[in-house]
Order: C-alpha cells, then sequence, then structure tokens
C-alpha cells in the first residue's frame, strides 16, 4: 500500500527560480512531479500593505511522511521571508499514478 500522497503548493518571483527549486525536488526525491505554472497575480496583505505581485505557481506532488523534508528544502532555496508552503491531502486518484508517486519519492 503506497503511503498517503499530498499536494503542496507554493510560488516563486520568477521563471528561474522556480525551475531551480522544481529540480531540486525532483533530483533530491522529495517530489514525484513538479509542475510549474503560467504567472500569476497575487493580491495580499503584507506588513500593514496590500500588494501585488506576478508569480510563478508550483504544484508538488509528494507522499504526506516527506512533508517535512519537503517543506525544509522548500524553505532552504525560496527568496521570500514567509513563502507559501501548504499541502493538500490527496484523498483519492489512479491507483496507478498514486503509487507512482509513492515509488518516485523513495531513495533510489
Amino acid at each position: 500500500m503506497p503511503a498517503a500522497a499530498i499536494l503542496v503548493l507554493t510560488s516563486l518571483p520568477d521563471i528561474d527560480a522556480a525551475r531551480r527549486i522544481a529540480r531540486d525536488l525532483v533530483e533530491a526525491r522529495l517530489a514525484a512531479c513538479v509542475q510549474i505554472g503560467a504567472p500569476v497575480e497575487s493580491l495580499y496583505h503584507w506588513q500593514g500593505r496590500v500588494e501585488t505581485a506576478t508569480e510563478i505557481p508550483l504544484a508538488i506532488k509528494t507522499r504526506s511522511d516527506a512533508f517535512p523534508a519537503l517543506s525544509q528544502a522548500i524553505r532552504e532555496r525560496h527568496p521570500y521571508e514567509l513563502p507559501e508552503i501548504v499541502a493538500v491531502d490527496l484523498t483519492d486518484g489512479l491507483p496507478d499514478y498514486l503509487r507512482w508517486i509513492d515509488a518516485e519519492t523513495r531513495p533510489a
């Protein structure tokens, strides 16, 4: 039985940083797959002001028990003072795909 799968979301300020973090996570087997999205405009409160920024979203597929190491790896590489790092449980999915996530996030 594969470990529980999760989808981790974060965003980066530019495509180069997004590609670099995505590759690092996959190469370290902390992620089975990272999808790099198209630029989005983010609107948020920060330090008492409303801010806007163009960001590159990442959707990261991994195991729930890999989240602490994955979160740490993102924080070590992320340029933001407080990066978005949120996980969503994948409660259902194609069984073969979920097994693939599990297998690809195990040490080689």
